[in-house]
């Protein structure tokens, strides 16, 4: 399915690109560290590419251009995720190097940019950790509308999965809500049925939930900010 929907969006961005360079940059093929973030990050946490731009091209103090690793740009929101590669950006990272490294965060920031920097040992070695970073960086962009059908202890469920952004037990959940571990189990159950909430760890017992990222990114609105791009 990645392989699929990856190739049909990179695909669609080539196809509707007019800037030559950043054209060129597409078709040569995106660098090994933002694809594994794609493959095992990205696309198992929010399922989709929407929003999501490779070697997006913006310009700096001095009228150059710098291509960033993946732009999110949902509304008039700006968001950058970059991977970071330790051998290219601690190890041998000279002076120079550094030094302009700092340059395109500050520019980025002062423009509006939410910067979200990954290390790519980060990404090997801790997935789940880096998973939860994406759901919290999208997060920024999002404004949600909790489903006017639920009574109101399956609404603050939803709302507390949605200030987690992690998984969370049922005990967990009776503590927030005051109510009893049996009570909380079965409001878990009822969200988990109607696709709001997923089963994050456990088989036969369920263990922890978190948000249906899925039907989540489905039912929000992403926040207006008035921003020139």
């Amino acid at each position: 399915m990645f392989k699929k929907d990856y190739e049909t969006w990179m695909q669609q961005q080539i196809d509707q690109e007019t800037n030559h360079r950043r054209k060129e940059l597409l078709l040569k093929g995106l660098s090994h560290g933002t694809m594994e973030l794609l493959r095992v990050i990205w696309y198992p946490t929010v399922g989709n590419f929407d929003h999501l731009y490779p070697e997006w091209e913006v310009r700096d103090m001095k009228s150059g251009y710098r291509y960033l690793d993946l732009a999110f740009m949902p509304g008039n929101s700006k968001g950058n995720v970059e991977v970071q590669d330790y051998r290219t950006h601690a190890r041998d990272l000279d002076t120079r190097r550094f030094k302009d490294l700092c340059r395109r965060q500050s520019l980025l920031s002062l423009d509006d940019w939410i910067y979200l920097p990954i290390a790519y040992l980060s990404i090997r070695e801790e997935p789940e950790f880096c998973k939860q970073l994406i759901l919290s960086f999208i997060g920024k962009f999002l404004s949600y509308d909790v489903d006017t059908r639920l009574n109101w202890l399956e609404a603050e469920t939803v709302r507390y999965a949605r200030r987690l952004l992690r998984p969370f037990s049922p005990p967990e959940l009776a503590k927030h809500l005051r109510i009893s571990v049996r009570h909380a189990r079965t409001i878990l159950h009822n969200l988990v049925d109607g696709s709001h909430l997923v089963v994050a760890s456990g088989n036969a017992r369920f263990r922890t939930y978190q948000l249906n990222v899925g039907r989540f990114l489905e039912n929000t609105s992403y926040e207006e900010r008035v921003i020139d791009h």
